[in-house]
């Protein structure tokens, strides 16, 4: 399932070569920044990285790495801790979504990785208030939550 704002969005495609010669990767490093000149690095899932992209680009924010989860199960430690290690000066590791903070994977990634890659103090996560529903029902607010993550995550 997928939504739909990525099914004809210009940057959500592979190259052919990918598809034919390339293999599955469970996480994407953020090919934009300079490894060592990075001091955050954001970890995400889905639709919510092309809004981080460009605010990365709008914000020229080269010292802020976002990670592509592609496969949050099952998730292996090792993977985590290598795509981490890319950045070896980074300082704090966020998880980002767009799902209120008691729907989506960061309850999973928490329980999973907390105390071993995502430390107390070093890890945290940005997402939407706790609600009992996925969306909000406007537009506009949506819109403004949406900002609010992004521009959290930038800093």
């Amino acid at each position: 399932i997928t939504p739909k704002s990525l099914l004809r969005h210009e940057r959500c495609v592979s190259p052919m070569e990918d598809l034919s010669n390339g293999k599955f990767r469970r996480i994407l490093a953020d090919p934009h920044v300079d490894p060592p000149n990075v001091r955050k690095v954001i970890l995400c899932s889905g639709k919510v990285y092309y809004d981080l992209l460009k605010a990365q680009e709008e914000k020229s924010k080269k010292d802020i790495a976002i990670l592509r989860v592609e496969q949050l199960y099952p998730l292996q430690e090792e993977d985590l801790r290598q795509a981490i290690a890319l950045y070896p000066n980074q300082q704090k590791v966020v998880w980002v979504q767009e799902e209120p903070e008691n729907m989506g994977a960061w309850w999973y990634i928490r329980a999973r990785f907390s105390g071993n890659i995502l430390e107390p103090g070093h890890s945290a996560h940005i997402a939407r208030p706790s609600s009992s529903s996925p969306a909000t029902g406007s537009h506009r607010m949506h819109e403004t939550e949406q900002k609010r993550i992004v521009e959290e995550a930038m800093r």
